[in-house]
């Protein structure tokens, strides 16, 4: 049909111009915050792009629905605007024939956004967990960079040294400052070493000079060495517990734990919330010739936010367990739905209010 053909395309079209804008500024601020990681120590530099693709690829869906939300409002208050909606409406097509080809055209989008939301969410975590934890993993003398200062895995000394073995196991120009048992050193020397004593790794420094200070006290003690071992630690363990965005969907729904429901009804939550939000965008879309689309798309923008902070308020309730699980995800996206149905219903029989509480006879409803 040409009435349906005409919405999809106008969709289609809309669609994809909101899909590349939003793409592009999370990308960019994903690129910002990776590289702020990075500069932190917390991400491998040679594995920015890599960590910056996974964070984009679980983001996709959140991104994907809030494309199709914006596309739908768009192309409907450009109908309005351009009196295309009058058409429509005098041939017939009320705003119930609307939803149709809305929800023909919004379907392999619904169905992206629940593989992306429930398969490859879960798994693009992982791959960001494994990537963190490698690289927390190395050694002290491997975090550092030549010509920088770098914090060790525990926090308690940093590290400067100019590497200059293909293996970083030498160096020159050693400095270290480090703080335990109450007491605050720094030590330097010329030359520097790794060696493996009794399964441990000992820095082994030669003609150097350390000074230590006891915190609290004004008394400092300065002594040259030739040779001078330092345990740098062992590698830094992966934490055992891995963290419930990064747990696949089938196991949370075998393992219910109250943290585990949570992230689930984040999941589940975000595919309902996509095919409301294709509701929601016919029901309040409206003719208002004095702001244009802009007051469409700043509700539609207040509408998504607030039902974004909704789902993610709903998993960190279930995970404190203030609430049930299943109770949470009728009352919630139940209750949206049934209220953009009854707007939606409003609007397309002309209601008024008093109508609708039965104060006055209904008037007669349209084709």
């Amino acid at each position: 049909m040409l009435f349906h053909s005409t919405i999809r395309n106008e969709l289609a079209r809309s669609f994809g111009a909101t899909l590349v804008v939003l793409v592009t500024i999370v990308m960019t601020i994903m690129l910002i915050r990776t590289l702020g990681q990075a500069s932190q120590g917390s991400v491998n530099p040679s594995e920015v792009g890599l960590v910056m693709g996974f964070t984009m690829l679980g983001h996709l869906p959140t991104v994907l629905t809030m494309s199709l939300f914006i596309a739908c409002v768009g192309t409907l208050s450009r109908t309005y605007l351009e009196s295309e909606m009058v058409i429509w409406l005098v041939s017939g097509k009320g705003l119930r024939a609307f939803l149709r080809p809305m929800l023909h055209f919004a379907w392999p989008m619904l169905l992206a956004v629940g593989v992306l939301v429930l398969l490859v969410w879960p798994w693009s975590n992982q791959q960001i967990s494994e990537l963190k934890e490698r690289f927390e993993r190395r050694g002290d003398l491997e975090r550092v960079s030549p010509g920088q200062f770098q914090e060790s895995a525990n926090g308690l000394r940093v590290f400067f040294i100019d590497k200059d073995s293909v293996e970083n196991k030498e160096g020159k120009n050693v400095f270290i400052s480090s703080t335990d048992h109450g007491k605050q050193a720094m030590t330097s020397s010329k030359l520097g070493h790794i060696e493996l004593i009794d399964d441990e790794r000992f820095l082994i420094l030669n003609l150097g000079q350390r000074v230590e200070q006891t915190i609290g006290e004004s008394d400092i003690k300065v002594s040259e060495f030739k040779v001078y071992g330092t345990r740098i630690g062992q590698d830094v363990k992966a934490a055992s517990n891995t963290p419930a965005k990064a747990v696949d969907t089938v196991q949370l729904i075998q393992q219910p734990s109250p943290i585990h429901l949570g992230e689930l009804a984040w999941r589940i939550g975000l595919v309902i919330a996509a095919l409301n939000l294709v509701i929601i965008a016919l029901a309040i879309t409206s003719a208002n010739h004095r702001v244009g689309r802009g007051g469409n798309l700043a509700l539609a923008l207040f509408i998504f936010v607030v039902y974004y902070n909704f789902i993610n308020l709903g998993q960190s309730w279930i995970s404190a367990g203030k609430v049930q699980f299943l109770p949470f995800l009728i009352a919630l996206h139940g209750g949206v739905l049934c209220a953009a149905l009854m707007w939606l219903t409003i609007r397309h029989n002309n209601w008024t209010w008093r109508q609708v509480l039965r104060l006055s006879p209904p008037s007669e409803t349209r084709a």
